[in-house]
């Protein structure tokens, strides 16, 4: 590794943002990392239906304390996705299902595994609400992304939080990045999949 590319790694803030380890723009910073959400509305011509999506970046520091705080809309019981790109070649994941878990104990798994959710660029996870078509992702680039029809509930907790709309802002993914990863979070994965109890690997229906 070259000395300006190591130097850019360590690179963690951007002004008032602070990045985990999972992710890192360009050495040619086509995008700078800063703090808001934005709203669009997906479409799929093909399936002829369309829904808003919420894409949030949140700062280090209060990151996974507002994925939880999303996770409430989502109503008492819901269905589990576990994304891993561990064994992929980077283009692509596996999605690993589990159907009916009570939140609260979904949340707790979530904050036993905390540092893998935070610092591993290859892992990320979902949750699907079983009593309406909602998804909360917290994606591999540590951003938080919603699916629903009615945002309010979750752009209310995120002004709670200090994160407010620009619709204008630019995600890390819409520009070259690097992910990290490290051996240790392959086999927190496991074992974090293992007390999930996620099955194999199934096809989702995209947004």
């Amino acid at each position: 590794m070259n000395s300006q590319l190591s130097q850019h790694l360590r690179v963690e803030r951007y002004g008032d943002f602070w990045l985990t380890d999972a992710i890192r723009p360009s050495l040619q910073r086509q995008i700078i990392p800063r703090q808001a959400y934005r709203i669009e509305t997906y479409k799929d011509n093909k399936a002829g239906f369309q829904v808003p999506v919420l894409a949030a970046a949140v700062s280090r520091e209060q990151l996974f304390e507002v994925f939880l705080e999303l996770l409430d809309p989502l109503g008492e019981v819901v269905d589990v996705v576990l994304e891993t790109s561990h064994d992929a070649d980077g283009s692509q994941h596996q999605d690993l299902f589990r159907e009916h878990m009570d939140l609260p104990i979904f949340k707790s798994y979530c904050c036993e595994f905390e540092d893998l959710l935070l610092h591993d660029g290859c892992t990320g996870v979902a949750a699907l609400s079983t009593i309406a078509p909602m998804e909360v992702q917290f994606d591999e680039h540590k951003l938080l992304v919603v699916y629903a029809a009615d945002m309010r509930p979750f752009e209310r907790i995120l002004r709670q939080n200090g994160v407010v709309r620009d619709d204008k802002m630019k995600l890390i993914t819409e520009g070259e990045h690097l992910h990290s990863t490290d051996p240790r979070h392959s086999k927190e994965f496991d074992k974090f999949s293992y007390l999930l109890g996620v099955g194999e690997a199934v096809e989702r229906v995209n947004w």
